[in-house]
């Protein structure tokens, strides 16, 4: 299998399991990324998350990241195609028969079902992110006590950001 036939295969797969997003599936899709195929560091995924997440736009864009990392220009259409095609149609063909099934309790139950799901895949994507940039116990803590304060506060985030960063500045991160 080529390089693009495998990008395929594995973001088509994403596509279809993506409920709640792109970052539902971050931890599989960074799995499938270090761990299987072997295309880059843990590191060097966190940092195209970071880059996509810093960037105006949608945040699928480390889709196209990875794509792109991996095999060019090439790669990043073949992702991007990859990821949104197969939900894309599937949402066209289900769309009809979910909205006249609106007030169907199946559907209601399916959907309060689905959102702990999803939920819980966006908790562990962050789990994730903070295993792979955590560079000692002093970082790992200002993560925590920074995702505590945007849970727990309503704080500003930058004020809150920039809190993080001022403890990097002095030296409290390494």
């Amino acid at each position: 299998m080529t390089r693009l036939t495998e990008l395929a295969a594995v973001y088509a797969q994403f596509s279809l399991l993506a409920f709640g997003g792109a970052n539902a599936v971050l931890p599989e899709m960074q799995r499938q990324v270090v761990d299987v195929h072997h295309w880059m560091t843990a590191r060097d995924f966190a940092a195209l998350f970071a880059l996509a997440q810093a960037a105006p736009g949608p945040n699928m864009m480390v889709v196209s990241l990875i794509g792109w990392r991996v095999a060019g220009l090439s790669g990043a259409l073949v992702t991007t195609v990859s990821v949104l095609t197969p939900s894309s149609l599937l949402t066209l063909i289900v769309s009809g028969v979910w909205y006249r099934f609106k007030d169907a309790p199946w559907r209601k139950a399916l959907q309060a079902g689905l959102q702990p799901v999803s939920i819980g895949l966006i908790m562990a994507s962050a789990a994730l992110l903070i295993e792979a940039t955590a560079v000692d116990a002093a970082a790992a803590v200002v993560t925590v006590l920074t995702a505590a304060l945007f849970l727990c506060t309503k704080l500003h985030p930058m004020l809150i950001l920039g809190g993080a960063a001022i403890a990097g500045a002095i030296g409290l991160v390494g």
